[in-house]
């Protein structure tokens, strides 16, 4: 009489073990998702530096002292009001510092609204131009802060200035 063996070729795993596959799965994808966050909104270290009180960007230009080394000055281009969507000739114009490149994004202040991030071009003499541009919100008035980043030969530097964008009527 032959004694016949189970044909079933599939083992099964211990529950145990099943939840520390899925908890693993769950902690790397985690981890993945935090790292190409921080790499996508530029974690990186860099030194702030406040911006001159009584600052208003729709009036014009700001200044930010970088430490008694040297200065700099935005320009959004906006003649009165800074509206969302519309497009903005941005001057970032540097005194005292040797920049390798300069970028600015818009933040929302009290609102996550993603990286809004513009790099800027060369023109010379401490002097970097580009265009960007501030979504459109619900809010009625939305509060934003332009990140000035500059990348220096020893490492960056930067300042914020603050606005706020009035939504339009249609």
């Amino acid at each position: 009489m032959s004694r016949s063996l189970p044909t079933e070729t599939a083992v099964s795993r211990p529950p145990l073990l099943r939840l520390l596959i899925l908890f693993t799965l769950v902690t790397v994808a985690v981890a993945l998702w935090y790292l190409t966050s921080y790499s996508l909104r530029g974690g990186e270290s860099v030194h702030w530096f406040p911006e001159e009180a009584g600052c208003d960007l729709q009036l014009g230009p700001c200044v930010a002292s970088l430490g008694g080394t040297g200065s700099l000055r935005l320009d959004l281009g906006a003649e009165g009001e800074i509206r969302a969507l519309e497009i903005l000739p941005m001057t970032v114009t540097l005194s005292g510092v040797e920049a390798e490149s300069v970028r600015v994004d818009f933040v929302g202040r009290d609102m996550d609204m993603g990286l809004h991030r513009y790099p800027l071009r060369r023109q010379g003499d401490g002097v970097f131009r580009g265009e960007g541009q501030v979504p459109i919100c619900t809010e009625a008035v939305m509060p934003w802060r332009a990140r000035v980043v500059v990348d220096t030969g020893r490492g960056r530097i930067g300042s914020g200035f603050d606005f706020d964008v009035e939504r339009s009527a249609l």
